[in-house]
């Protein structure tokens, strides 16, 4: 690829590149030059073989980001917030930075990879009103202004936990957010943050909703191996589910045709106990089922932080995944995943 075209490639930022990012990454590539940001300088050389500019930096210091300012029209920020308190710092410090100007320096980027336009050639591409790399890429709802005025487009990989217990009821997205612990209430927080910055026109954000993610190497294969137990059938939680790749999907997918401010529930069909979840993969790949254990005797074995998923019940409506998103999932739900692992020797 010669240097003009890769200019003009669409821009995309991923924010937290790890599992769901780099499945995210070979579905912007055909269309997108994709940058991520890594505290980690030593994944440069994996993300570079995987056709993506590394930039280094740390969210939890804001410093260090501001190569990140007017890098990239469209971000996918799949970055936790910090472990501590209730505010969501990090994307506090995302959204301080991309509404500020600044430049940019990839961490040796590949001979292949362009450098950044210099200053003038970018206001000769916005003296016609959308340059290229913004052009197509600000999403439906959003005015067309200049593209210096254009807000950046953001995908926020929230959490179904914002809902906190719902007694196992189905539950849409109107369901008021009730974070029952920190850790929640700092995706909260995140989301608030990212109304409020769309609100004032500086970002155009939308929120993926997010269960439980599964993939062939993220099943609770070890759990089962090592005998955890798992809830009666009279004690147990409903759980929600999405494989990897169909998050990844669905995340690309809202980049361009999301819903600014609004969420959505990034959620197969299933509607499964936490336990049937278990048994399932279990008999997939010829393991024992989980023990059972009432929930007293849970509050004294099991691990604090397993426990408190054991403490949420509800089941998710996906209608705006399919009518408004009008996604078409791979795996429909854990069983179509596992009979086809099960159809491929595991």
């Amino acid at each position: 690829m010669n240097a003009t075209r890769n200019f003009r490639r669409p821009r995309v930022l991923i924010v937290g590149c790890g599992d769901v990012g780099m499945r995210c990454v070979p579905l912007l590539r055909p269309r997108a030059h994709v940058f991520a940001l890594t505290s980690h300088a030593e994944r440069c050389a994996e993300l570079r073989a995987a056709g993506v500019t590394p930039l280094v930096g740390d969210l939890d210091a804001r410093r260090s980001l501001k190569r990140l300012a007017r890098l990239a029209p469209t971000v996918l920020h799949l970055a936790p917030p910090q472990k501590s308190g209730e505010d969501d710092r990090r994307t506090r410090a995302l959204l301080a930075t991309l509404g500020t100007a600044g430049r940019m320096s990839a961490c040796a980027a590949r001979p292949s990879v362009a450098p950044i336009a210099p200053i003038a050639r970018l206001r000769r591409a916005r003296a016609s009103g959308l340059d290229a790399e913004t052009a197509g890429i600000v999403p439906d709802g959003v005015r067309r202004t200049a593209a210096s005025r254009a807000p950046v487009r953001i995908v926020y990989a929230s959490t179904t936990g914002v809902y906190g217990d719902c007694g196992g009821a189905w539950i849409d997205e109107t369901r008021a957010a009730r974070p029952a612990n920190a850790r929640a209430k700092r995706r909260v927080s995140a989301e608030r943050q990212l109304r409020a910055a769309t609100a004032r026109g500086s970002v155009a954000a939308s929120i993926a909703r997010i269960p439980g993610i599964y993939a062939r190497n993220r099943l609770p294969l070890s759990r089962l191996e090592k005998g955890t137990p798992a809830l009666i059938d009279a004690d147990d939680v409903y759980t929600n589910h999405i494989h990897a790749d169909d998050l990844a999907a669905i995340l690309v997918r809202l980049a361009t045709h999301g819903r600014p401010g609004r969420a959505l529930h990034a959620s197969d069909d299933s509607s499964l106990k936490m336990g049937e979840y278990f048994d399932a993969v279990a008999d997939a790949f010829g393991l024992a089922r989980a023990p059972r254990i009432t929930r007293a005797q849970a509050e004294q074995h099991i691990d604090p932080m397993l426990l408190s998923f054991m403490r949420e019940s509800r089941r998710l409506v996906n209608r705006r995944l399919k009518k408004e998103l009008r996604m078409r999932l791979r795996y429909p739900s854990v069983d179509d995943f596992l009979r086809e692992t099960a159809g491929k020797g595991g």
